[in-house]
Order: structure tokens, then sequence, then C-alpha cells
């Protein structure tokens, strides 16, 4: 992610007149001018660059400048979050100074240069910190910014917040008077009086007057005063000669009663410094400086809820979706602090967080002292264990010598073949009796000879392979391969096979276990199913046959007959023929649905025309039917396949398009069909919300089981590529004949080892 940054002065009005002055106003058009095409020139070269993230425009505007520390938490908490996006983002970054600059007529300057300033170059989103910039969005979304959504941070709870538009939303910071005095009285029991100290400029007073709601339940218990209209030389006077049992309540001083501007860092250290009381604050600004602490708000904590709401907002969320949040505070303390003025670290809130606390001996060195008492140990192990080596040496010897007696029984008596091949020279070193009764080749006709001498392997690729991936990976498990016994005949074995070092020399332990048996057994289940299938697809000829030739004859002579009592002359003419029509009417559409269900059991151009006239007009008629659009896409030089390839093809498609109908939420498909190395491809694809073909396997649902036996039984293969949002392509391989590979299922050929249906 790159960032780009636009930072306007503090003074903005002041700089423009002097601009202005100097360099004349022609001039300074044309210098603002030329900025313009050079960033237009820019964005232009960006958006060209297939290989640059989209750019997004994000204009911050704060209350104050950079000077109160508050701006830089919140923007460095959203620049945290932001970080992490997916575009390259510019930043454009304004300040209203309302510290600094309170006076109504300037602040209605700052708001015309902004507005003139952003009117050609509409940012994609807007960040507001603090109330003014809040109340300029306000009062000028609708008609400079309209459609462009606004996230805004207060330091406090709004007034009326159920008015605001829907493109707003944001954070509410909140203070913890109360909270705070609570805990201050828990650490100072004794206490009689409350002091509170604050400014005069416009925020200081609304959050004063915050503060004076929040601590009327103490006014009975606790004489409160408020020092807020003096000057901070004359604060620091009276700070200094506050009476016994007394603590002092911090809250913003922006501005002091003789119009001087102090930002928090500045303001914290002087109250603290002249105070000869403990001073508790309500917001992490005035923490570090000699404050206690209290249940503190955090502009670091409120950025990263702007952040990661404005993220949202960037990657398509609706601000109206997102609901506004109000920062929760937290007990937090200067450890400091608490041993200057001798306070309780026990009797915190629980769950506090105490800043500033000096490391323990344990904090300093426990890396020493762990790698002493590591090195310790580790000398003491060694000792006992060279002690108790010692001891059982003779033991370990007896019982390898046990141990190797009884796998070389187990070896020999094994029901699994054991073979142990050198890969120096790829000899055999030892075999079991299950090999020979396997091979029927003896144990002294195989021991220094290799399989390539006696002809065990069917396949020399295979041989080739196998040992290449013993060497390389160091075991291979569960692989089917084929062996020739002595006599000649075939088998197939299930081989798992490690490399391990005999005497420094490489060498491959192999398990082979007789699966002939299964793979017939498997080959004869296949063939069960095929027949069933079969068995199925007769049935649905006949029961379509049965719709069509019975049932619609009849519903049509029912037709004949009704149109006949039309003709007669009943009582009442018009109303008889009203009602018989409807009744025509309604057994029309019952013929034509019988008719398609006869179609969807049964296609007669699929028997009679073949595979693509087959499944153009089940696409036509599909497609009309639930009112989507298909693409059938079909080679035009394509051959007729098979009876039994053509028919799974077409039942693949129908329950490929059934499915993708139901659950695609597109009304779009593509469907092609081509020929290519003997091969039937059919792909069906569409662009939906896609799904995850594990779990759909696994919820037990037989759509996707079925295409997948189908595809089986003519040694065809179907992957299935989905994911959630990423749409559906379904892809089905067949050979262009299947022919009955009863004994191929034991003898495959080198193209056919590795072929199986999968998904």
């Amino acid at each position: 992610m790159s960032v780009r940054y636009s930072f306007c002065s503090p003074t903005v009005q002041t700089c423009v007149e002097k601009l202005g002055s100097v360099i004349g106003w022609e001039r300074l058009v044309w210098h603002f001018t030329r900025t313009l095409v050079v960033i237009l020139a820019c964005s232009l070269f960006a958006w060209a660059d297939p290989q640059s993230p989209p750019v997004r425009r994000i204009l911050i505007l704060n209350e104050v400048g950079t000077s109160f520390p508050l701006i830089n938490l919140v923007d460095q908490g959203i620049r945290s979050v932001l970080q992490n996006s997916p575009y390259r983002l510019e930043f454009y970054r304004e300040y209203f100074e309302t510290v600094s600059f309170p006076d109504p007529t300037q602040q209605q300057a700052f708001r015309r240069f902004y507005l003139w300033k952003y009117q050609d170059r509409k940012p994609d989103l807007i960040i507001t910190v603090g109330p003014s910039p809040l109340s300029f969005m306000l009062e000028t979304h609708q008609e400079f910014f309209a459609g462009i959504p606004v996230v805004f941070c207060v330091p406090n709870r709004l007034s009326g917040a159920s008015t605001l538009p829907p493109d707003f939303t944001g954070v509410e910071g909140d203070i913890a008077p109360r909270a705070t005095v609570a805990a201050a009285l828990v650490l100072e029991p004794g206490t009689k009086r409350l002091v509170v100290v604050g400014g005069t400029a416009p925020y200081d007073r609304q959050q004063l007057k915050l503060i004076k709601e929040d601590l009327q339940v103490y006014e009975r218990g606790l004489d409160i005063s408020y020092l807020t209209d003096l000057d901070v030389p004359s604060l620091l006077e009276r700070l200094k000669r506050l009476p016994s049992n007394t603590i002092v309540l911090l809250g913003p001083l922006g501005k002091d009663a003789a119009g001087t501007s102090y930002n928090s860092s500045e303001i914290g250290p002087l109250i603290v410094g002249a105070a000869n009381a403990p001073v508790f604050s309500m917001t992490d600004r005035h923490l570090g400086h000699g404050e206690v602490g209290g249940d503190l708000s955090s502009g670091l904590e409120e950025g990263k809820v702007v952040g990661g709401m404005a993220l949202r907002i960037l990657n398509g969320e609706k601000p109206q979706n997102l609901p506004r949040f109000t920062s929760a505070t937290k007990y937090t303390f200067d450890w400091r602090a608490l041993k200057r003025w001798g306070l309780k670290e026990r009797n915190l809130p629980a769950d506090s967080i105490v800043l500033n606390r000096p490391p323990s001996f344990w904090d300093t060195y426990w890396q020493l002292v762990l790698a002493s008492i590591c090195v310790l140990l580790a000398q003491s192990i060694a000792i006992f264990a060279l002690l108790w080596q010692r001891a059982r040496r003779r033991k370990t010897e007896a019982e390898l010598r046990k141990s190797e007696e009884k796998f070389s029984k187990a070896f020999r008596r094994s029901p699994l073949a054991f073979t142990l091949v050198s890969l120096a020279d790829y000899r055999f070193i030892e075999v079991n009796e299950t090999f020979e009764r396997y091979t029927g080749w003896r144990r002294d006709e195989v021991i220094g000879h290799t399989p390539i001498q006696l002809r065990i392997w069917v396949e020399m690729n295979q041989r080739s392979a196998f040992i290449r991936q013993v060497q390389e990976k160091g075991a291979v498990r569960s692989t089917e391969l084929l062996f020739r016994r002595k006599d000649g005949e075939v088998w197939t074995g299930l081989v798992s096979s490690e490399l391990i070092n005999l005497n420094g020399e490489p060498c491959a332990l192999s398990l082979i276990a007789d699966i002939t048996d299964r793979k017939l057994a498997e080959q004869a289940l296949a063939d069960v199913q095929r027949k069933l299938v079969a068995v199925q697809e007769e049935e649905r000829t006949r029961i379509a046959r049965d719709l069509h030739d019975d049932i619609n004859q009849r519903i049509a002579l029912v037709t004949v007959d009704i149109d006949q009592l039309r003709q007669k002359r009943p009582k009442s003419l018009s109303d008889l023929a009203i009602q018989l029509s409807d009744i025509r009417e309604r057994l029309n559409e019952i013929a034509k649905c019988v008719q398609s269900i006869s179609h969807e059991l049964h296609s007669p151009q699929l028997e009679y025309l073949g595979l693509i006239p087959a499944m153009r007009s089940f696409c036509r008629e599909f497609s009309s039917r639930q009112s989507v659009q298909i693409d059938f896409c079909p080679e035009d030089t394509l051959q007729t396949p098979s009876t039994e390839i053509s028919l799974c093809l077409f039942r693949v498609l129908q329950e490929a398009l059934h499915n993708a109908v139901k659950h695609s939420h597109v009304r779009r498909f593509t469907v092609t069909l081509t020929c290519s190395a003997g091969q039937l491809a059919l792909t069906i694809a569409d662009s939906g919300i896609g799904f995850d073909p594990k779990a759909a396997f696994s919820s037990g649902g037989l759509g996707l089981v079925s295409m997948r036996e189908r595809v089986r039984l003519v040694s065809g293969t179907i992957v299935i590529d989905a994911k959630p949002m990423h749409g559906t392509t379904i892809h089905v391989r067949v050979p262009f004949s299947a022919a009955d590979t009863s004994r191929q299922a034991i003898l495959p050929s080198p193209e056919h080892l590795h072929r199986n249906a999968s998904v």
C-alpha cells in the first residue's frame, strides 16, 4: 500500500491572503490549477498501470492542529488499521484550528476554502475528528459532498444523534468523571474536597458541562469547586495552596481566561507540578506527566475503530449498516504517581492497567537466572545419564539381541510380504516367506538378484518412479503396483516403502499386500452398479412412454370431447363455454407438463438424433421453463459417441443445470462439448456464489454422488472447480469409446494407472 499526504497550513486564510498579495491572485489560481493537473495526470497514470492497486482518496477534517496530542493519537489509530488496505490510499488532512482561530468569520473562511479546494477532487471517504468538522459536514454534505460516506470521531456523546443522515456513522467518545472520582475516593478515603480544573474554549465548556452533570451525585458528600475561569498563572497559584484532604480532577483546558491556548502535553506538566494534591484525569492525553490517572478514554483506540469503519466502507459496506460506536473507558494509572502520593496499588479497581512500573529483579534478570538453572540442570542430567548408561548398557545389548531375533521371526512369518532392497545396486538383500508365496520365487533364487533380472515388475516405468519417490521423500505409502509371478501370472500389490540405512548403505524396506481379490471385487461391484443404472434407465424409459403415449392421448381425447360439448346448445351457452374453455386450457397445461416430464426421464432426441441435438433441445426447453439463459457451444465435427457415454453426459448435464439454477443465484450458464485426444470433454460453468465441494459431498446429497458414479462407470473423470463467491465449473472427461474393462482394473495400461473419478 502506498500513501500520499496533503497537508493544509493551520492558518489557511492568512496564507492565501499573503500569497495573493505577493504573487497576485491570477498566478495563485494558476499554481493551484497546475497542481490539480499534475495530480490528475498521476491518477491517470496509476489507473493505466494494470499492476497498481485502485486509488482511494480519504479526506480527514480535524478540529485542531497536530500540536494537540488527540489529533495525533486518532490519526495513528486510523493509519494502523488502514495500512492493511488493498488500495493505494491518498490522505488529505485539513485543520479547522478552532482553538487558535475561534472567530466565526475565520472559521467561515476556512469552510469556504475547503469547499473550493475539493469541489473538483471529490474524496471517496470523509473522516471528521471533532464537533466542528462534523457540523461542517452536516451543513454542506447534501449540497457539496452528496453520496460520499462520512465517518466521524467526536470526543463526547452527540446530542440529537438520531437526526444524522444515513451516510454518517462513527465513534462517539466518552469520559467517566464519576467513575474516576469513585476510584480516587477509594485510593484517598479521607477526601473532603474536589477541585475540577478546566478551560474557557467552547470544547472545554462543553465537556465541563458534562462533568458537572455527572458529578452531581457527589455534591452532598464533597466540597466541589470548579477552577475554570482563570488564567494559567492564577490557576497554578491556587493549586499550590489547596487545603489538605483535596483531590484534583483535570478536565480539558485548551484555552485559559486570558485567551492563551494550551494542549494537553503542555498543560499537564504545569498542573501536576503546581498542585499540592494528587491530580486525576479522564483521558489518555492527560497521563504520563505525573497525573495519577483514572477511568480514561483512549484517542488511539477511537482512531482504530474509525479506521476499521473506514476500511469496511471502502470495501463496499454501507455506512447505515455500520452502527455508531461509543468508545469504552479503561481504568489506567501511573505507578510513579501512585508512589509519589502514597496510594495503595491494591485499592485500584479490578483489571486496572498500571503504567511505568519499574521492572522487578525477575523482570530484569530472568534470562540470566533461567540460563544458570538450565546449565545446572544440564550438568546434573549429564552426570546421571552417564551413570545410568553404564548400568543399562549390558541390559540394552541383551534386549537388542532378543529384539533382533523377534524381528527376524516376525519378518519371516509375517502375513504380508517384506522385501529389503539395496538402493546402491537395486539387488534383493532379504525377503520373507510370504514374498515367496506371492511370487513363486524361493529366497535363495532372489537374494543377490535385481527385480529387472527376475522380471518381477510388470511396468519398468512404475519401478523407476517408485524408487525415485523413496529416495526423494524417504517413504512411500499405499501405492498400487503390478507384479509378475514366476509362472507369468500378474497380480496387484499395495506397497508401502521406507528408506533405511543398513550398515551405511541406503536400503528400501517394503511391505506388500496382495489386493488382487479386492480389485476383482471392486470391478464386480462396478459391474453391479452399471447394471443397476441400466435397470433404472429402462424403468425411466417405460414410465416416460406411458406418460407420453397413454396419459397425454387420453387428455387429448378429453379435449376433443369438450370441443364437441361446446357445439351443443345448452340453456346457458355463454357460461358453459367459459367453463369448458377454462377446463380445456388446464388440460392442455397438464399435457405439456407430462410431456416435459417425459423428456426429462427419457429424451427421444438422445435416442434417435444423438447427443448434441438432445443436449441442444434440453438446454432450449430448460432455458424456457426456468427463464434462464444457457449458451450451448458444441464442437461442430463431433462424432456420435456410444449410447452409454451419451446417456452419461446427458444425465450429468441435467443434474448440473438443475443444481446450478437452484443454488448459483445467477441466470446465465455456459455449456461446451468438445473432443480431443480421444476424449469427450463436457464443461458446465456459471459465475454464481459457488460452494464447497467437500462439504457438499459430506452433506449426504445424491446429485453430485450420482454424477460421479455415472462418470466413473464409463472410465471418465469429473472435476468440480468451485469456491464460495467465485462461481462453479464442472469438467467431465470420458474416453470416446467406453469398452468393457473388467480385466483392465487389474492390468491397467500406463496411461490409465492414475485415472480415477475424482472431485
